[in-house]
């Protein structure tokens, strides 16, 4: 048995005073010896952390016993070690960056798509009146996606709004979507079902659920997670590689973020290459003075940077202009 687990999960239910709520939230994370990243919202909770198996089932346990998150659905994984080194827990302004904050337009407790179970959607993927939909951006369908997925050129999730006139064409037909969790598809298929598609569907649980239920059948490459392991192994009935290595185009699973911290880009490198390029997507990044040290993995810690007072008080002064400056 692992000496660690991974908790993935969310929840769309209010929070009133959800900044004091975050601020708490961390201290009781803090208590249970959990590191993770949380996100907090008026609308809900997102988050992935991390533990000893009794203090996140502790976690899961406070989790439900709140009544405005009982209905949460946690992902577990078994680890090796913990997936994260500290834990963040942060109020923003959505538990996942869609630009879709107006709860009277998008509000996944009103109207989303229908939930699929992994094995309803491994059942109903092949049919020919189904569109299967990857919601997720270019790095993370990059390393891993299902067979015969439609797959949208974006940078984040933010910019799936902007993309939706593109799938006009599958009008008429079912769209079945899915992400890593299942959070992005609450936002995504409601979206759809707004903008006139009839039939739209969402696999509950997401990529993670589905390798856990239905064995990850037919999803090819790896599942992109954000912690400490990058990818996580999903398929284990027809597994397959479909990622290739930026600079020499030979197949690897293997997905870094780039060594330059200017650039800090997610992409998939061969471990011959990343010694050779010293972990950075090109020789720009490798010979910018802000390179960090590889070390095989590609996995960097981000270190808190210096405060710069003059530049505080010259946004400041900016900012608040003084009556001669107005």
């Amino acid at each position: 048995m692992a000496q660690y687990q991974t908790l993935l999960y969310y929840c769309y239910s209010p929070i009133e005073h959800a900044e004091q709520f975050a601020a708490d939230h961390l201290e009781f994370c803090k208590s249970l010896g959990l590191v993770g990243r949380i996100i907090v919202a008026d609308e809900g909770l997102n988050g992935t952390v991390s533990g000893t198996p009794t203090a996140c089932q502790a976690y899961m346990d406070a989790i439900h016993a709140d009544t405005r998150f009982a209905k949460t659905d946690f992902k577990i994984d078994e680890v090796e070690e913990p997936s994260f080194i500290k834990m963040h827990c942060r109020y923003k302004s959505e538990i996942v960056h869609s630009g879709l904050r107006n709860p009277e337009i998008i509000d996944p407790n009103k109207q989303t798509g229908i939930h699929l179970e992994p094995t309803e959607f491994m059942e109903m993927k092949d049919r020919d009146d189904v569109v299967v939909l990857d919601v997720r951006s270019n790095y993370e369908h990059n390393v891993g996606r299902f067979k015969n997925a439609v797959t949208l050129d974006i940078e984040n999730f933010r910019e799936f709004p902007e993309k939706v006139k593109e799938l006009e064409q599958y009008k008429g037909k079912k769209i079945l979507t899915y992400c890593t969790g299942g959070i992005k598809c609450e936002k995504a298929s409601a979206l759809l079902l707004q903008e006139g598609f009839e039939e739209v569907y969402q696999l509950h649980g997401g990529i993670i659920k589905y390798g856990k239920e239905a064995g990850g059948k037919d999803f090819e490459g790896k599942c992109y997670v954000f912690d400490n392991r990058v990818t996580v192994d999903i398929n284990n009935v027809n597994p397959v590689v479909v990622s290739t290595c930026r600079n020499c185009g030979t197949t690897t699973p293997k997905m870094i973020n780039c060594a330059n911290a200017e650039c800090n880009e997610h992409f998939t490198q061969c471990d011959e290459c990343g010694w050779e390029m010293e972990g950075c997507c090109s020789d720009k990044c490798k010979s910018n003075p802000h390179k960090r040290e590889y070390d095989g993995t590609g996995y960097y810690v981000k270190v808190p940077q210096p405060v710069n007072l003059e530049k505080i008080s010259k946004r400041k002064h900016k900012k608040f202009p003084s009556k001669e400056q107005a």
